[in-house]
């Protein structure tokens, strides 16, 4: 019979692999030709390619580090050990990719912000800057929930 989890978290583990792919070929193909694009066609902005390139490529470094994280913890998962110190300190790197990723990206937002002749990209900005607001507290809360399941477990170990 097939647990539960691994219908789970075998297509998962396919799916964050393809995600990890379709991320590095952003990250060293996509955004820096976009960049370099951009700053081509607007050259009084050609000052903000280095930055924006920086800045886009670490973001999706972020992101890639959340996906190692989450592969990590699906394996404690498969070997039934989710409840540790060691889950814990793999969410703690999650919620530091975020927060890393978050602050840039305000950076970038308020850049975008000041500069901006069109509310477009603001927005959009303002939005992503919102999402990654509210998936990095939720991660907080995710991991206190992971805290006290883990002590609930320790405690129960220790009497069984």
């Amino acid at each position: 019979m097939i647990s539960a989890h691994r219908v789970v978290v075998v297509p998962l583990r396919v799916f964050l692999v393809l995600l990890f792919g379709v991320l590095l070929v952003f990250q060293f193909l996509s955004l820096p030709g976009q960049v370099r694009y951009m700053a081509e066609e607007s050259p009084d902005l050609s000052y903000a390619r280095w930055p924006m390139t920086a800045a886009s490529v670490f973001m999706v470094l972020c992101v890639q580090v959340v996906i190692v994280c989450t592969w990590k913890l699906l394996t404690l998962v498969q070997k039934d050990r989710i409840f540790t110190e060691a889950a814990l300190r793999w969410v703690d790197t999650i919620v530091w990719a975020i927060a890393a990723g978050w602050t840039v990206l305000v950076g970038v937002f308020l850049f975008v912000g000041i500069t901006a002749d069109d509310p477009g990209a603001p927005m959009l900005l303002l939005l992503m800057v919102m999402v990654v607001a509210v998936v990095g507290l939720l991660m907080v809360v995710m991991r206190a929930l992971l805290r006290q399941a883990t002590i609930l477990r320790t405690d129960m170990d220790s009497v069984i």
